[in-house]
């Protein structure tokens, strides 16, 4: 198993390129167990890959999966060090090594803008108040130093919070990435 100083980025990026080996991290991400045997672990790809439950998949569908798995995708991430798998139990289970592969799935869905964009408008917005206040230009001249303390750091709290929340929404671990 490789250590996580060894793996480089873009060697990360090759393991994660995979959408079945990300789902794996999920799924063991978002589990309660320590390990988790093999058999559950298809069995639930499955269902969500195929978008039915288990007892309406066919035993080929299944097999598909089982095969990827247990052939490619667990010795791939086991290489890398993201997980533990052991084929002879047939378990398999999160290393702590495995917060360097999350870091790299935390993505920006298409739509949103980048976090930093955001802070850095609320700087912008930030500078130019304080700006009108020292030059004294109608509405922020009469404002109180304390009084704009309190509003700039009231939309930093408020935009951090929302960074906060937005971020755990897209972890792994998070239902809204199975299809991704």
């Amino acid at each position: 198993m490789a250590e996580s100083a060894d793996i480089s980025r873009e060697e990360i990026f090759t393991v994660l390129s995979n959408g079945r080996r990300r789902r794996v991290l999920e799924y063991l991400e978002a589990h309660d167990e320590p390990r988790v045997d093999l058999r559950t672990l298809v069995d639930t790809l499955a269902e969500w890959e195929y978008g039915e439950p288990t007892e309406t998949l066919s035993w080929k569908e299944r097999k598909r999966v089982y095969t990827a798995l247990r052939q490619s995708h667990l010795p791939k991430l086991a290489e890398a060090g993201a997980i533990e798998y052991d084929p002879s139990r047939g378990e398999v289970e999160l290393t702590d090594d495995t917060r360097e592969f999350q870091v790299y799935l935390e993505y920006v869905p298409e739509g949103d803008i980048p976090w930093s964009l955001c802070y850095l408008g609320l700087a912008g917005i930030g500078t130019t108040m304080v700006a009108l206040s020292w030059l004294a230009v109608f509405p922020f001249g009469g404002v109180p130093g304390r009084v704009l303390s309190v509003v700039l750091l009231a939309m930093f709290s408020v935009s951090a919070l929302a960074h906060t929340y937005h971020s755990r929404r897209n972890r792994l671990g998070s239902r809204r990435s199975h299809g991704n």
